[in-house]
């Protein structure tokens, strides 16, 4: 099982450059951050920093979307960085959540999310490529057939599908084992349906990871089911509580959900948390001493995770890095 670390925007510069480097020298083999231009400053910049600190860590936004920039110039901008850091680079895809919904914005279709992997991917690649309504073709001169993976963000059907077809991994932001396994089989199902060879898919479970008593931990990561809350709020409200679409253990906690406000987007000030009772919180995160994690990443990695991913908004990030690096991280190594 592979290790990330996630960041929000609001990390100084110079705290982000120190976190990537204790984190590399502990083992961790991703860093991605928070592709949300209007609640935080823009990542790539970050991200290039942080590149010139590290020579393992590979990098990637969690997630951007394809209404975010032209086509070309994401591709451009995913290649360049790709191509100035060795090859260490990713990218974490969705419809588009906090950096369109914060100005009103429609997230988009996952026809658009598909076509946006396949034609950036070829960019990058150094093929030409035609899209949307440019008259002329795009073909990069300086492309070295880098090949981008791509990871999308999924929890309906349609999205789990469309990750399983076009996505080299999906993501899935929640760190409960049992729909972990029902979320991935079904990404993995439709990606060898559609005849694709599934041995190296990544499924790479994203949530908040914090150590200490029951209390301290549920209070730190209070905000997450939140979050997870209104993603999966827009699959009831699509598919109804009661298809069976998705697992009834994931939508019958938001029974009580009463709004979100993506101005407080991931924050634990966010005013829409009085629906997550603490069993929530310590079913979604992974909480504890050092072996209660222990246990719960071997239960996430029967259950088909390949990496699990921290999003370090808690607080505590150098002790939780560090414990990491010494007691978990060597646990899951070979």
């Amino acid at each position: 099982m592979e290790f990330g670390i996630c960041f929000k925007g609001f990390v100084s510069p110079e705290r982000a450059r120190s976190l990537v480097k204790q984190a590399e020298e502990a083992g961790f083999a991703y860093c991605w951050f928070y592709d949300s231009h209007i609640l935080w400053r823009e990542c790539y910049p970050a991200i290039a920093m942080c590149m010139e600190h590290t020579t393992k860590m590979r990098f990637a936004p969690c997630v951007t979307n394809p209404n975010a920039r032209d086509w070309s110039l994401a591709a451009s901008l995913f290649g360049s960085l790709a191509k100035q850091s060795g090859g260490r680079f990713d990218i974490g895809l969705g419809r588009g959540d906090s950096s369109v919904r914060v100005m009103g914005k429609k997230p988009a279709s996952l026809a658009r999310v598909a076509e946006f992997t396949t034609k950036v991917k070829a960019m990058i690649r150094g093929e030409e490529v035609l899209y949307g309504e440019c008259p002329e073709p795009v073909k990069f001169p300086w492309s070295d057939g880098y090949e981008l993976p791509v990871h999308i963000g999924a929890y309906g059907p349609m999205a789990l599908k469309t990750a399983g077809e076009v996505g080299d991994g999906v993501i899935l932001q929640i760190g409960e084992p049992s729909i972990v396994k029902w979320l991935a089989e079904q990404s993995i199902s439709a990606g060898k349906e559609a005849g694709r060879n599934m041995d190296n898919y990544k499924v790479i479970v994203a949530a908040p990871a914090y150590f200490g008593s029951r209390d301290q931990c549920i209070e730190a990561t209070k905000w997450f089911p939140a979050m997870v809350g209104n993603h999966v709020a827009d699959i009831v409200e699509k598919y109804g509580s009661d298809s069976g679409t998705v697992p009834a253990s994931l939508t019958a906690y938001i029974e009580k959900r009463k709004g979100y406000d993506y101005s407080k987007h991931g924050q634990s000030d966010n005013p829409y948390l009085d629906f997550i009772t603490p069993d929530i919180v310590e079913s979604f995160c992974v909480l504890g001493e050092a072996e209660q994690h222990v246990s719960k990443l071997n239960e996430l990695k029967a259950a088909g995770a390949t990496q699990f991913n921290i999003y370090l908004d808690n607080g505590d990030e150098e002790n939780i890095i560090a414990q990491y690096g010494a007691h978990i991280i060597p646990r899951f190594q070979g």
